[in-house]
């Protein structure tokens, strides 16, 4: 519980200060907004369904990442402007970082889900679901910001983040689809060491 009570006060500090002067106040309220309604839903689920601090963290990585990219809008993220400068990039690639994430994540949450409430009994396509509901939360999330862009005009365009690259939206879920790839094959046997962990605390704490 301590490690959760660090991972929320860390949130808080992260959002704050992610939004003291930022680029745009407009793109940073964008940027953050899936952050604080992640947050939220983590929290109003939290006595039915409590995730391993394992995933825990690397949703705070996550959101960490959007605080970054919102308080500099992800075309200027300085890091990136380096990279882009050393290596005469075309582009502040920051926004891969990000989209890696929007896969990498959602594959470590879905894969919890679905191995503690034994959602998928084939195990032949647990992990292609996985990748599968990963690409289409990407895709769902390119429709957003595309329609937040024609509704907000030029407001958008930095939620956006195309840079002018038109395959831009092709790569973004490109990304995310290997970084749900990577995280099934990288952390799978972690994210399992984890889960057991928490039930044999769970059977403990209940005898």
């Amino acid at each position: 519980m301590k490690k959760l009570q660090l991972y929320t006060l860390l949130f808080f500090v992260g959002l704050v200060v992610s939004g003291i002067y930022p680029k745009e106040y407009f793109t940073w309220f964008l940027e953050v907004l899936p952050a604080v309604i992640g947050f939220a839903i983590l929290a109003f689920t939290f006595k039915r369904f409590q995730f391993t601090n394992f995933t825990y963290f690397f949703i705070l990585i996550h959101c960490y990442i959007l605080f970054l990219g919102g308080h500099y809008t992800y075309a200027e993220v300085p890091p990136f402007e380096w990279i882009k400068e050393t290596f005469h990039q075309t582009r502040n690639n920051y926004d891969k970082v990000g989209h890696f994430a929007q896969g990498f994540v959602p594959a470590m949450i879905v894969r919890e889900l679905f191995i503690r409430k034994n959602v998928i009994s084939n195990k032949s396509f647990f992990n292609f679901i996985i990748v599968a509901v990963c690409l289409a939360i990407s895709a769902a999330y390119e429709w957003l910001e595309w329609g937040v862009s024609l509704s907000t005009g030029e407001g958008g365009d930095a939620f956006l983040g195309t840079q002018g690259y038109i395959w831009d939206t092709q790569s973004d879920m490109l990304y995310a689809t290997i970084g749900a790839i990577c995280m099934l094959i990288f952390f799978s046997k972690k994210q399992d060491k984890a889960i057991q962990d928490k039930i044999k605390l769970k059977n403990k704490t209940q005898k």
